[in-house]
């Protein structure tokens, strides 16, 4: 991209300050901002004119989840289905490995982090050896794709090479980075990290199966014969990887989607709950559920809004195909957003200055026709670790894993 072009694409959508600095770069550093203008997706910026107004109420109902006595009675059979299909090639994980470890103290990718008490142990290696349970089990290997972001890629990269990929196969595990976003002033322009570059951050969960998509590897996938993507996140130490009975449960019910879930420990409790949006399968945030919803019961008595899911979700790809041509709603989430001032000088705010745009997995369940609620016993599948001390953290993580038997 030519500066005219530059500056004609700026112009178009109200961003020319992006140029303010140029003629102060060296030539190095002119070509990067160029290439930053042409690959960054300004249309994000849209999502800020519907700001405020809220989206159309829908009509939710419950869906009915596959429960722990179900699933016990035809353990047997779901986890045959689901190890044929693992041997058979059709399965490959999705780590989401994006974020850093800041909220938790630390300057390195989430992955590094060390919760070890006697050794060593960190979160990757915690996912690795889960996953490596069932490999042991099913006598072959699933290929893992991890994805990372701008900010930590390189990083990732060298510290599973560092560690010999936790003893899981090189070949088998593909790294590919998440798209970006760029972040607005609340004034809806682009901010610049410093003079010669936009201050972007990672397009949120949602943009998982675009980024692969872009990076050429969905093709490769399907050439190999893979039909179905276990999605997850990357801070729940104890979660259940390319799990046979999970696997075989959603191929048994021929979903979609199958999300694996948690019975939700009181009324309140706040975590996205799997429920039906005008008769789609749907996860209502909990501060969007009314007291009506949240006082609802089944036939049984029980909360009919009553399981929360954890980000460990099976999709199947010829279903998501058609998610590649949806426009999604573009979330506006305030940050605080390192940047520089009009006068060029560095900005490191205290508090929210601006905007990120994300897409959310949440609304790509929302375009497919089925999904399966999967429960799990949380305190054998759920251990995240989001917070430094309290609930939710290494510490809860720690007594978690201990009571699973788990050597730390």
């Amino acid at each position: 991209m030519t500066f005219e072009e530059a500056r004609a694409r700026l112009e178009a959508c109200g961003q020319a300050h992006l140029l303010a600095y140029y003629d102060e770069l060296d030539e190095a550093g002119k070509k990067d901002l160029l290439r930053q203008i042409e690959e960054t997706d300004f249309s994000v910026l849209d999502a800020l004119k519907g700001r405020g107004e809220g989206k159309p109420a829908g009509s939710y109902s419950p869906i009915r989840a596959l429960e722990i006595p179900e699933i016990e009675k035809d353990r047997a059979s779901y986890e045959e289905k689901g190890f044929a299909a693992i041997r058979a090639g059709k399965v490959a994980l999705v780590l989401l490995a994006g974020g850093m470890g800041t909220r938790l103290g630390s300057s390195d990718p989430k992955c590094m982090l060390d919760i070890g008490l006697t050794r060593p142990v960190y979160i990757m290696q915690r996912l690795i050896e889960n996953l490596r349970e069932v490999t042991d089990r099913a006598g072959c290997l699933v290929p893992l794709l991890i994805m990372t972001s701008d900010v930590n890629h390189d990083r990732t990269v060298a510290f599973m090479e560092e560690h010999a990929c936790f003893g899981y196969d090189p070949s088998m595990i593909t790294y590919f980075r998440q798209d970006m976003a760029p972040a607005a002033s609340y004034e809806g322009k682009v901010l610049l990290e410093d003079k010669g570059k936009i201050a972007l951050s990672p397009n949120g969960n949602g943009g998982w199966y675009s980024s692969l998509h872009r990076a050429g590897i969905l093709d490769r996938l399907k050439e190999s014969g893979v039909e179905w993507l276990n999605v997850f996140g990357v801070d729940n130490v104890l979660q259940r990887i390319a799990d046979p009975c999970f696997i075989g449960a959603v191929l048994a019910h021929d979903c979609s989607v199958g999300a694996k879930a948690v019975r939700k420990n009181h009324r309140d409790e706040k975590v996205g709950a799997l429920c039906l949006e005008n008769g789609r399968p749907a996860i209502i945030e909990y501060y969007e559920m009314t007291d009506e919803m949240l006082d609802a019961v089944d036939e049984r008595g029980e909360r009919a809004y009553n399981f929360g899911v954890i980000l460990n979700y099976l999709f199947r790809i010829c279903d998501l195909d058609r998610t590649l041509t949806e426009a999604f709603p573009v979330h506006v989430v305030e940050k605080k957003i390192p940047c520089i001032d009009e006068k060029g000088e560095p900005v490191r705010p205290q508090s929210p200055n601006g905007y990120k745009f994300e897409l959310l997995m949440i609304d790509q369940i929302r375009a497919l026709d089925t999904c399966l609620p999967y429960e799990v016993v949380r305190e054998r599948e759920f251990a995240p670790i989001k917070n430094k001390t309290g609930r939710d953290s290494v510490e809860s993580a720690r007594d978690l894993c201990a009571r699973n038997g788990i050597i730390l």
